[in-house]
């Protein structure tokens, strides 16, 4: 793992390369996508079910999965397991709540009235990576807060496993959220379905959820024609530290988001050099009994670095223009950072909120914005599954006193049928 002592050119050249990793899709893999969203668009299931065949090798037992086989296996399910869930959705439901919007109507003196409607989108796609890579953590992180919003049906697309089945664990995180439907599909043609719909897969309002490059793909091309919840890239983590921080958890907790990708970047930014030493000798002790320890290598090697800065205003400085997706502060006294803090996904303050302490339990969205989007964009929240629509009410005295000020304006940008429309009013 690279030691780069920051100087104002160091730190600067390594971040340059490390937003190289972000660059555009492959020119292929759009290429390839087009013709599979295309595909379902004209044709339907019978499209999705032969790809679905093309790169499963077989069709699933069943495409719909039927709601007594999701209830059986949540009954059937390791008891612990099931406990372990519960209490997280418990953590992600009390946190989520407290994001609630409320609509509201104002009332004038003059007999105007406007207002603001808040309400939950109808229907709401979920992807789901399935075999090996089942994370039952993201149908919570994204079903519960769409459930809070008020959406009306939650259908979820996962793809099965190679004996044609779905993957149990996501089946049983599905029944403990609510989620109404579930189908055995994956990949772009699963995304262009929820898109478009289907002779049996509705059309959707929103698609949320990770998936591979052609997932991300399928879901930035269909933008427009349906809302997504973000373009997610590699994960990565940043840790700011201080000498009272314990190496052997900076060292763990870079590594929790190393294993994820080779694309992954895990980078800390510390005051101590001691610290550095110490970190890069814990991750080399650690990473030998951890079962994706050639994948931690890889992506330490070529996005990973530990850089060594002169005071904690110059550690805040570099993690503001990193605009990290999860961000440690192993510090003492974190809570006196956070407000200077501006640009960051998601921030854990102190020795014990380890990364994967948000990743699964704690209550705060998992679904996070990447590759220096947290500069402008929010984590996935309540927010995002609802609309807002404004209303106006005007009494005819009411325009009346407002009538010139809008007739010149709508005049002033050539806009005549605008002012037209005031004016035939009062004639």
């Amino acid at each position: 793992m690279k030691k780069i002592f920051a100087n104002g050119t160091n730190e600067k050249n390594f971040l340059a390369d490390l937003k190289k990793r972000s660059g555009e899709t492959n020119k292929k893999v759009t290429e390839v996508v087009t013709e599979i969203i295309e595909n379902v668009k004209e044709n339907g299931d019978e499209a999705v079910k032969n790809y679905t065949l093309k790169f499963d090798g077989n069709l699933p037992k069943y495409y719909e999965v039927p709601r007594d086989v999701i209830n059986d296996a949540l009954t059937e399910a390791d008891q612990d397991f099931v406990d372990a869930l519960l209490n997280a959705q418990a953590n992600i439901a009390d946190f989520h709540q407290r994001q609630v919007e409320q609509s509201f109507i104002s009332p004038k003196e003059n007999g105007v009235i406007m207002g603001q409607r808040i309400r939950g989108l109808e229907r709401v796609g979920l992807y789901v990576p399935g075999g090996t890579a089942a994370y039952p953590s993201s149908v919570l992180m994204n079903a519960i807060p769409a459930k809070i919003a008020g959406v009306q049906e939650i259908i979820m697309v996962t793809p099965p496993l190679k004996d044609g089945t779905p993957n149990k664990d996501i089946l049983v995180a599905a029944a403990i959220c609510g989620v109404d439907r579930v189908f055995l599909s994956g990949g772009a043609q699963a995304i262009a379905a929820l898109a478009y719909g289907t002779e049996e897969i509705p059309k959707c309002d929103k698609i949320v959820g990770p998936g591979n490059i052609y997932v991300a793909t399928a879901k930035k091309l269909l933008y427009g024609v349906v809302d997504i919840d973000m373009i997610a890239g590699p994960s990565e983590i940043l840790v700011i530290a201080d000498d009272t921080a314990n190496p052997k958890f900076a060292a763990a907790d870079l590594m929790s988001q190393a294993e994820h990708d080779v694309l992954a970047s895990a980078i800390m930014v510390t005051t101590s050099e001691k610290l550095a030493d110490e970190t890069i000798k814990e991750i080399d002790r650690q990473k030998e009994y951890l079962s994706r320890k050639a994948i931690i290598e890889k992506s330490l090697e070529d996005y990973g670095a530990i850089i060594i800065a002169d005071s904690r205003d110059k550690c805040v400085e570099l993690a503001n223009e990193i605009a990290p997706e999860h961000l440690e502060v192993l510090m003492e006294n974190p809570f006196e950072l956070l407000g200077s803090l501006n640009n960051a996904g998601s921030i854990f303050l102190g020795h014990y909120a380890s990364e994967p302490l948000g990743d699964y339990y704690a209550g705060p969205n998992h679904v996070l914005p990447t590759s220096g989007t947290a500069r402008f964009f929010s984590p996935l929240g309540v927010a995002s599954f609802t609309k807002r629509t404004a209303y106006t009410y005007y009494t005819e005295d009411a325009l009346r006193q407002a009538k010139d000020d809008i007739v010149l304006i709508a005049e002033r940008e050539g806009l005549t049928a605008h002012a037209n429309a005031i004016k035939v009013r009062f004639e």
